[in-house]
Parts: structure tokens; C-alpha cells; sequence
């Protein structure tokens, strides 16, 4: 196989002020974390091709060499392309199969079996390197249509959320401040001595903040990374919880409005069959519809507390060396798991990465 490269303000938090935090020096941008198919350069893969003398013969060679050759594994392949040196005679190219291991110039007689192909019109073949897979993306498909006509069934969506175009300015003024209180958790926590990490948990159907959190881990509590005090916090709202925070008064919760912590809607999953089961109380998974905001990419330990707690989407400001959404790990896009979840970096990227030098 061959690759190429691939291409705030002032707010009040209980009974404390949460301090105006510097502005942001510098623009930026929530730009998705995809999996790695769709994140990958293209792979290329060698295949034969041969010029196409009388274009008369198209038509007829098209129908002939595809029944010989149907490349059913590779759909997103257009059988002729336009020739692209202009000193050639012919006009047109047509892709005749894969080459397969044992590469080597091969005559047309050898790749196509007569009578099934009339070899009038076809010229000598070549080799020609190919995308192995469908693009995902617009930038896969630019790439690989720089080797060989490809289809492409684009994904708006997605072109649009790559291109940091996919939220308003006011959904970004509204993610911008819960990030900033993400910071102001961080900064509460480096004052205490513990690491600068904060995380804010926020039902976005109602825009109200359900959990504020911050680094509590120490040797006796290894555990207590940002995201896993902020899951914690929201299960006490529902009146659950494990951890004992009340040493460290910038992490709080709201309490559920409604008994039990029960919430309007079903329970999704995507195996009705999987391990993670619903709690026996029949209560939704924890995070169920919830986005995280946390100043540092989770590692994988949180990245899967996460998938447990079924999270919708995860905003993060600054990159790990170890994280497990995107730096080295891409957990939310895991096919072979049961729960799968957006993820967005480089909200506030700069002021986070002040949090913490070794981001």
C-alpha cells in the first residue's frame, strides 16, 4: 500500500464572584475531532490503466472491461478520465482493474481474456496509483481526485464544521462562556495547590449549567480528574454520586428539577444487547444529552467515563500529549463501542493552554 500525507465577562457562581477573565488575544475556532477514517490521508493503491486511441470504442470497452474487472470494492473509482498530458494523441483513460501483489507491465492480452473484451481501441496499459477507499471528507476527496477521478457524496455538515463554519456567533458567544467558567474552575484549582484542569457540564436544551468541576486527584484520590468530578457532580444532582467534594467549594452542582434526577425523553443505545446497562432504578445514564466543556483534552481514562456516562458532545480548549479525543486517542469515534459522541477542540485554545504548560 502506498500513503500520502493528509493533508467571557462576569458571572456569579453561588454566593462568589467568578472573576472577568483576559479576553481572548486571539480568534478562535470549535473545529470538529473526526475518527481516523475520517481524518486519515489517502491511501493509494496501484492499478492498470490504458489510453483509450478510438474513442468510438468507449461505450462498448466501458461495458466489456467493467463486466471482466466490476472493481466492486472500490465503487467511488470512475472508469475514464480525461487524459493529462496534452501530447498524447488520445483523449481519454480508462481504468482496467487493480494490479494486485505482483505488480509488473502487463500486456492487454494478459489483463483482459478474449473474447469477453475486444481489445480495438485500447492502447498500451500502465500503471497508475488509485484511492483504495471513498473520500469522507472534502479534503479526502481533493486528494484523491488529484490521482484519479473519484465520486464523492460530501457530507454538508461536516464541510461546514471543518471549515469552523458550523456554529453561529451566538452559539459560540454561549460556548465561550461556559468555557471561561471551565477557566475559572482551573484557576481555583491551581490556587489550591492542584492542577490548573476545570470542566463545566451543561444541558444545552436549556443553556443551564448542571455541574461545575475542577482536578482533585492526589495521591490517595488518583482518580479525580476535571471530567470525572464534573460526572460525579451531575450524578449528586440526581441523587447519586460517589466522590465526597465538599473540601473543594468551587466544584457545585445543580440540583435536577425534576424527581430523582428523572429527565424528559428515552434512554438511546445503540446495542440493546451491551454490558452498559441501564442503572436498576431504570433512571437515564448519567450524561445522557449533556456537553462537557473541560479546558484540557480528557485523557483515556475520562474519555471512556465519558462514553459509560453517555455524553453528547465534548468541547475542549487545549490538546494533551496522552488524550484519549483526538491527540493520541480517538475514543468517541470507536466503532466496536456501543456509545459514540461528538468532539470539538480549540475552544479558548490559547487561555487553556496558559492553564497548563505541558499542553
Amino acid at each position: 500500500m502506498w500513503r500520502t500525507d493528509p493533508s467571557g465577562g462576569v458571572e456569579q457562581h453561588g454566593d462568589e464572584k467568578v472573576g472577568s477573565l483576559e479576553p481572548e488575544p486571539t480568534p478562535w475556532q470549535a473545529l470538529p475531532v473526526l475518527s481516523e477514517q475520517q481524518s486519515r490521508g489517502v491511501e493509494l493503491v496501484l492499478a492498470y490503466a490504458a489510453p483509450i486511441l478510438d474513442k468510438c470504442q468507449t461505450s462498448r470497452l466501458l461495458k466489456e472491461v467493467s463486466a471482466v474487472h466490476p472493481l466492486t470494492a472500490q465503487p467511488h473509482l470512475k472508469r475514464v478520465r480525461p487524459s493529462r498530458d496534452a501530447s498524447h494523441p488520445h483523449m481519454l483513460e480508462m481504468l482496467l482493474c487493480l494490479a494486485g501483489p505482483a505488480t509488473g507491465m502487463r500486456s492487454l492480452a494478459e489483463l483482459l481474456p478474449q473474447p469477453a473484451v475486444d481489445l480495438r481501441g485500447l492502447g498500451q496499459p500502465f500503471l497508475v496509483l488509485v484511492p483504495a477507499r471513498p473520500p469522507l471528507t472534502r479534503g479526502q476527496f481533493e486528494e484523491a481526485r488529484a490521482h484519479w477521478p473519484t465520486s464523492f457524496h460530501e457530507d454538508k455538515h461536516m464541510t461546514r464544521a471543518l471549515a469552523g463554519r458550523l456554529f453561529s456567533a451566538q452559539e459560540q458567544a454561549v460556548m465561550q462562556g461556559h468555557m471561561e467558567r471551565a477557566v475559572w474552575a482551573a484557576q481555583q484549582a491551581a490556587a489550591r495547590g492542584l492542577r490548573a484542569v476545570g470542566a463545566v457540564v451543561v444541558d444545552p436544551t436549556s443553556g443551564c449549567v448542571l455541574a461545575t468541576g475542577h482536578d482533585c486527584s492526589s495521591a490517595t484520590s488518583p482518580l479525580l480528574h476535571a471530567t470525572m468530578v464534573c460526572i460525579d457532580l451531575v450524578a449528586q444532582g440526581q441523587g447519586r454520586g460517589t466522590y465526597d467534594l465538599k473540601p473543594h467549594p468551587a466544584c457545585s452542582f445543580a440540583q435536577a428539577a425534576t424527581p430523582q434526577g428523572v429527565r424528559v425523553g428515552p434512554m438511546h443505545k445503540l446495542d440493546e444487547d451491551a454490558d452498559m446497562e441501564a442503572d436498576e432504578d431504570s433512571l437515564p445514564y448519567v450524561c445522557t444529552g449533556y456537553d462537557l466543556y473541560v479546558t484540557r483534552e480528557p485523557c483515556a481514562m475520562c474519555a471512556m467515563a465519558l462514553v459509560h456516562s453517555r455524553v453528547q458532545r465534548v468541547f475542549y480548549g487545549a490538546p494533551s500529549p496522552d488524550g484519549g479525543l483526538g491527540t493520541r486517542f480517538r475514543i468517541h469515534a470507536q466503532p466496536d463501542l456501543n456509545h459514540r459522541f461528538q468532539v470539538f477542540r480549540g475552544v479558548l485554545e490559547s487561555q487553556c493552554c496558559r492553564l497548563d504548560p505541558d499542553t
